[in-house]
């Protein structure tokens, strides 16, 4: 069954010898790396899971760019087709981010845009973002972000589902939303917060299916089936590492071709193949 991955990056060395990622080096046991990963490794991996798609995306913090959008186009050209490319904009230059954001969906080919709210320590109601969630409607592509606790050594009160996405869902109610993460410790706030509004989403990045919390598997079986996007938070976790126990969550057919590429493909508008 074909897969697209929600939330994934292929990491510069700027990206991945960041010293906030500290934590994760210890928990995943990954070293510093000496050299750039070559594209076709992330291609294999992505291979290895049957993922169809992966959604690249780039990173830009308060220090600039980790893994700028440029990079991400040329790591899109160089995957055989297997990724598709999600902006990162410097959240503190709104003109320009707007400027960016419509040259990497309309030059570049991208799909979304992502933000990381720890990364600049501003929740997503802050003044900063809203010019950019109406360039997303207006472009109609979504709004990628974080929720839940942050892995990497940052605050992780910019993570919580409420106030602050149920606030920006309110206020943008044509603006697509999809949660990376799935929120916990405040998972069911998160849930709460995807049924309330038609199109805010869940994606289960950074969490291995062994680890999904109870209340998303049922609700991933039940009403969410289609509110629920499978993500892997590649290199840290490989798609085959967080699929490994899928077969242990007893998903049904429709559910798991939904949960596995067909929220997706409708959520970030990819068509029947891209």
């Amino acid at each position: 069954m074909p897969v697209i991955d929600a939330w994934m990056q292929h990491p510069t060395p700027r990206h991945s010898n960041h010293e906030m990622f500290e934590s994760l080096r210890r928990w995943t046991g990954m070293g510093l790396p000496e050299e750039p990963l070559p594209v076709k490794v992330t291609v294999a991996a992505l291979a290895a899971a049957d993922v169809e798609i992966g959604l690249s995306a780039a990173w830009y913090g308060p220090q600039g760019p980790l893994i700028d959008n440029d990079e991400v186009a040329e790591f899109v050209a160089r995957s055989e087709g297997r990724l598709r490319g999600v902006a990162g904009v410097d959240l503190t230059k709104p003109v320009a981010a707007v400027r960016e954001l419509r040259r990497a969906v309309q030059e570049l080919g991208f799909v979304a845009l992502r933000i990381v709210p720890w990364l600049w320590q501003l929740p997503p109601t802050d003044r900063l973002y809203y010019p950019l969630y109406t360039a997303c409607v207006e472009l109609g592509i979504p709004f990628c972000t974080q929720v839940g606790h942050t892995g990497p050594l940052r605050p992780s009160e910019t993570g919580r589902p409420i106030p602050y996405i149920d606030q920006v869902a309110l206020d943008f109610p044509e603006l697509t939303i999809v949660c990376g993460h799935i929120g916990y410790p405040w998972t069911t706030e998160m849930i709460s917060v995807a049924d309330k509004h038609a199109n805010v989403h869940i994606d289960t990045s950074a969490y291995t299916a062994r680890r999904y919390p109870t209340e998303l598997v049922d609700y991933l079986r039940g009403r969410g089936r289609r509110k629920v996007l499978f993500g892997s938070n590649y290199p840290m976790i490989t798609p085959s590492q967080a699929l490994e126990h899928l077969p242990d969550l007893r998903l049904d057919a429709e559910t798991t071709e939904l949960f596995l590429a067909g929220n997706a493909r409708r959520v970030f508008r990819l068509g029947d193949h891209s």
